[in-house]
């Protein structure tokens, strides 16, 4: 079995950590430097994320979250946001590649102009959408990088966004998307794996 595989069906939503666990930050730029590998439409990079390690912080992400104590627990509490305005980030996205000589002016301009209108003309419910797609996408392989080096995660939507963003004074060209609790999990009393459909119940070919 590939260690992909091991990695895949061992990471569990982890609903208790060991608090007195902590996490460095150079641990967490390791895994963001593999993150940043994630897809994203145009290569724009929707995806943002709010690590909050400081015990004060984390007491009122604790509060916005519900309570709810695995925030508590946890050696960092992460908050996975989407640009809402990503695409006006196109340039700056493909600059390197005008430098680099792969493209040139009149093909950058081609693709700023070509990306910018695919969202303004698609409106305010696509660019949301899109934040939210990106961002899930980053935050699913940033949840498996943890699980490979050794930490456990628990994806959450149990929280107000709107304190959140108070609290965290996040802009407004980003949309909270998950709340991610990091640590190593406390397993007394795991439960089992709850039930996972059979491949034929949510896999068809060629339609429905």
């Amino acid at each position: 079995m590939g260690e992909l595989v091991n990695v895949v069906k061992d990471r569990r939503s982890a609903m208790k950590f060991h608090s007195e666990v902590t996490i460095s930050d150079q641990e967490l730029e390791e895994m963001f430097s593999l993150v940043k590998y994630a897809p994203s439409a145009f290569n724009l990079q929707h995806a943002h994320y709010v690590i909050v390690k400081d015990p004060g912080k984390k007491n009122r992400v604790y509060e916005a979250a519900n309570k709810q104590y695995k925030i508590k627990s946890a050696s960092a509490a992460i908050l996975v946001l989407g640009d809402l305005n990503g695409f006006e980030n196109v340039r700056q996205m493909n600059e390197g590649m005008l430098h680099l000589g792969i493209i040139n002016k009149q093909e950058l301009d081609m693709t700023v102009e070509s990306v910018t209108q695919f969202y303004e003309d698609r409106g305010d419910a696509f660019k949301r959408d899109e934040a939210i797609r990106n961002a899930s996408l980053s935050a699913m392989l940033f949840m498996l990088i943890a699980k490979d080096k050794g930490w456990d995660t628990c994806p959450m939507i149990g929280f107000d966004p709107e304190q959140m963003r108070k609290e965290l004074n996040i802009p407004d060209r980003y949309v909270p998307v998950m709340l991610i609790a990091l640590g190593k999990e406390d397993v007394s009393g795991q439960r089992l794996r709850g039930y996972r459909k059979p491949v034929g119940e949510f896999v068809t070919y060629n339609g429905f």
